[in-house]
């Protein structure tokens, strides 16, 4: 009998001269899951596979782990208690991960400019988790925002009280769809409330309207659009962050076509592919309710991507969002990308479209057509600079230096050109139909608009919108080093902006890529201006300045012709060295001593 009472597996039967011989020989027991194991090493690994996986944290203690075992985080002047395996989401239902603490400023900075637009509003964390996001809203935002933050886990709603509890908050208890509430705390020192939910995202979606939403799950977001943009008040804006980054970074392929309905391959931009794979997903969910779409803000990361768009009603501005959405064509030879024209009429030859001449100088298909994809801007550069301004007066440090970027970016200008201001200089700011409060407008914010008004504004801000397209950001960005020459040392990465944005082009550096350049320069313009001030690797060939070459030579061939003429005259001096010197000798001595 086994000395740990647990059935014991026979082995594997012996046949032997047509007879059958059963034993039970050394074996192991695993407590976790009961399973019969011969040998010692494969215990191990089994064991080990179960430590992984967290089934052997508190597997047979049904009471709740003792606050000693909770550690305390403090972010954003928000304390936060987690446990101790809290950055792993299969070991715990507390999930925090610290390197998301700029993607919480994005989304923080973002809401700060909605609040500041209309009071109060309604927010929404969709996925609370330990509820550090709803806590950093309400603790600075206060009084504007009625925040409310919801899971479907109950040990995440019980963790997100005691925060509430933590950071003296006062909190109302939802755990069912009906409106059942229970007040829990006395928020003495502070007066602001925090609603707790227990229920699904989508229903909670469904069943209340809020003015600001926030999906964060675990992977995609696709599954929650539907209900996100159902009960969305008109001009409240959605957040989503996308953490299936295997998928939309193409390494994963087939989940992207399965997810987000889009065939997308690897390319030097695909960060920028991935954001707009997201927003095409995100524009078509809002089309079926009809809506429209102003993207305020995509950002693609090396943990995320996060895209911030404001909400427009009505079948027009759907109409206008949805006709954004467009196939690319992308040559796999020099990677040169453009947009499929408007129209549903067949091209006789796609290629054409291209500005590259691969096809007809390669054999066999050169270009793969890539979406559907937003082709639309990514940055809305008014709302950038509102939520720089609101970076500086909450004190966010980390987040200014990637906003100043994405300004940059949005307005496709170097940083030598940008400068930030105030959002309140201008009399008037307009963005998507939506007049911004400033100083000399608090006599006319008392006045309520009609519902009619605020229709004629946001038409005529789509008609405004549309004549200054022409001031969108280029699409897309092209790699320094992944059309370098070879043989030759790049210029400086703020010399060739320069010299750049000097041949008449517009120019800007990208928080896509570290050395990205996006500009609306043709790739073969792009490669000729990188090629002119680029200098030879070797030593004695290195010259001050830009290397002046004809379009139509290549570097490359130069650089071995000169290689292959200098080896000649090397091999020509030896040959001719013992000739040159008897010859020499011979001038310059008698006649005697040559003949000796």
């Amino acid at each position: 009998m086994c000395i740990c009472h647990l059935p014991c597996r026979i082995a594997k039967p012996n046949f032997i001269a047509d007879q059958m011989f059963s034993k039970t020989g050394a074996h192991y027991h695993c407590i976790i899951c009961s399973a019969t194991i011969t040998r010692r090493t494969d215990m191990i690994g089994h064991i080990n596979r179960h430590v992984n996986k967290g089934e052997t944290e508190s597997r047979f203690i049904t009471a709740p782990a003792p606050k000693s075992s909770c550690e305390v985080l403090k972010e954003a002047d928000t304390d936060v208690q987690v446990l101790p395996n809290y950055s792993t989401p299969q070991k715990t239902d507390s999930y925090f991960n610290p390197k998301m603490k700029l993607n919480r400023q994005l989304i923080f900075c973002a809401l700060a400019v909605l609040a500041e637009e209309r009071k109060p509003i309604e927010c929404l964390d969709a996925f609370g988790a330990t509820g550090i996001m709803g806590l950093q809203w309400a603790k600075h935002l206060r009084s504007s925002v009625k925040v409310t933050i919801n899971d479907c886990n109950e040990n995440s709603v019980t963790m997100i009280q005691e925060n509430c509890h933590l950071n003296k908050m006062k909190v109302k208890v939802n755990t069912k769809e009906e409106d059942n509430y229970e007040a829990i705390g006395d928020g003495e020192e502070n007066s602001n409330t925090i609603e707790v939910t227990k229920m699904d995202a989508n229903v909670i979606m469904h069943l209340r309207s809020f003015d600001f939403i926030h999906l964060d799950p675990f992977g995609t977001s696709v599954n929650y659009l539907d209900s996100a943009f159902r009960n969305v008040r008109n001009l409240g804006i959605v957040s989503l962050t996308s953490t299936d980054i295997s998928s939309l970074y193409a390494k994963a392929q087939h989940v992207a076509l399965r997810h987000y309905g889009c065939n997308i391959v690897r390319t030097e931009y695909y960060k920028e592919l991935a954001a707009r794979t997201v927003i095409a997903a995100v524009t078509r969910a809002a089309a079926r309710c009809n809506k429209g779409i102003e993207v305020l803000l995509a950002v693609a990361l090396e943990h995320f991507v996060l895209v911030v768009i404001r909400v427009l009603r009505g079948p027009s501005p759907a109409d206008d969002s949805a006709k954004k959405i467009r196939y690319l064509i992308h040559c796999q030879w020099c990677e040169e990308r453009i947009f499929q024209k408007e129209g549903n009429m067949v091209e006789e030859n796609p290629y054409q479209q291209l500005p590259c001449d691969c096809h007809g100088s390669m054999p066999g298909r050169t270009a793969v057509v890539l979406g559907p994809l937003w082709s639309g801007a990514l940055f809305n550069t008014g709302f950038l600079r509102r939520m720089l301004f609101e970076a500086v007066q909450y004190g966010l440090d980390e987040v200014q230096p990637l906003l100043k970027t994405v300004i940059c970016e949005a307005e496709c200008t170097t940083s030598k050109n940008f400068s930030t201001h105030s959002p309140f200089d201008e009399n008037k700011q307009e963005e998507c139909g939506v007049y911004i409060k400033t100083p000399d407008m608090l006599a006319e914010s008392d006045v309520v608009p009609g519902k009619r008004k605020n229709n004629e504004v946001m038409r005529n801000a789509t008609k405004r919108q549309k004549t200054d397209n022409s001031a969108e950001h280029p699409a897309f960005y092209y790699n320094i080093h992944r059309h370098s020459i070879k043989g030759m040392n790049m210029p400086k990465l703020n010399k060739f902006l320069n010299c750049l944005s000097e041949a008449g082009y517009r120019v800007s550096r990208t928080h896509f890529d570290p050395m990205g350049v996006r500009t609306n320069a043709p790739l073969a313009q792009f490669k000729t201006v990188l090629m002119k001030y680029s200098t030879p690797t070797y030593a004695g060939g290195q010259t001050e300045g830009p290397l002046h070459l004809r379009e139509d030579v290549q570097v490359g061939d130069q650089l071995q012709a000169a290689a292959d003429s200098k080896a000649k005259d090397d091999e020509f001096r030896e040959e001719n060295k013992s000739g040159d010197t008897a010859t020499v000798f011979a001038e310059d001595c008698p006649t005697h001593c040559a003949a000796d």
